[in-house]
């Protein structure tokens, strides 16, 4: 099964849009997390085991791992969730980006190290930086195209001929660059207009969508817009308004009424 297949049986079994970001700050971890051997592990384990029936993925951001010399920590989450909730995909948002023997060593981190179903990648060098991500043809490789965040205009925003640089880049994900079939594309919650222009675009392919939640993104915007026709090809993601939904003890059961709120939320504009 290649990514694309199980992250739309996991969006079917759970009647779910929701990915949620496993992206955990020491400083914001409730006492008995960060009392633990594990901190980070203890933290994503209780959340995953409060979740894992309305999520159609999770998304663990390296760097708030790496910053913390946390990889271990990181690798047992997502073994954590291969081995008991096998259904799940996992993104790793690396965000990676290079050429030649370099990106391919980011492959195999991505990949067969950390065993992700999907990686981030950055396509600011081009198709041939991404090549090696998408030789994995079992994998998925999510292209960042308009991002979230204000400062994404300063470049994605250009104009370029006719068009904007962002959608050029995203005929460029939806042909020659998809011969695998495992291209997603990163489109903001933040920006509802450009999301309906990438997905007359980009037709069926996946978007990942971050910025609801705690950067505003508007969740019926985002459905209006960036639905494909069969009422899928969305991958909304909140990270800190689920995780931190409560700071004490009953952080997981918080977790579980937030991403229960938010998921059927989506589902009521869909």
């Amino acid at each position: 099964m290649n990514f694309i297949e199980k992250l739309e049986l996991a969006q079917q079994k759970n009647n779910s849009l929701l990915c949620v970001g496993l992206d955990p700050d020491i400083a914001r971890l409730p006492q008995l997390c960060r009392e633990s051997a594990e901190p980070f592990f203890h933290f994503n384990r209780a959340l995953i085991n409060a979740t894992a029936d309305l999520v159609c993925a999770y998304k663990p951001q390296i760097a708030h791992y790496a910053a913390c010399g946390a990889e271990a920590e990181l690798l047992a989450t997502i073994r954590y969730i291969n081995a008991n909730y096998p259904d799940i995909p996992v993104i790793l948002d690396a965000k990676r980006g290079d050429i030649g023997s370099t990106a391919e060593k980011y492959a195999i981190e991505a990949f067969e190290r950390y065993q992700a179903d999907a990686v981030t990648v950055n396509p600011y060098l081009g198709g041939d930086s991404l090549s090696p991500f998408l030789d994995y043809a079992d994998k998925g490789v999510v292209i960042l195209c308009r991002t979230s965040n204000p400062g994404g205009a300063d470049l994605q925003g250009l104009e370029i001929g006719d068009e904007a640089l962002y959608l050029k880049l995203a005929r460029l994900a939806a042909t020659s660059w998809n011969k695998n079939r495992n291209i997603l594309l990163v489109v903001g919650a933040t920006w509802p207009a450009e999301l309906a222009l990438v997905r007359e675009v980009v037709g069926d392919i996946p978007l990942l969508v971050p910025g609801i939640g705690a950067q505003g993104g508007d969740v019926e915007a985002v459905l209006k817009a960036g639905l494909d026709q069969r009422g899928l090809g969305l991958v909304i993601n909140s990270s800190r308004g689920i995780i931190y939904a409560d700071p004490g003890a009953g952080f997981a059961e918080a977790a579980r009424q937030a991403a229960l709120e938010l998921r059927d939320l989506i589902n009521s504009f869909r």
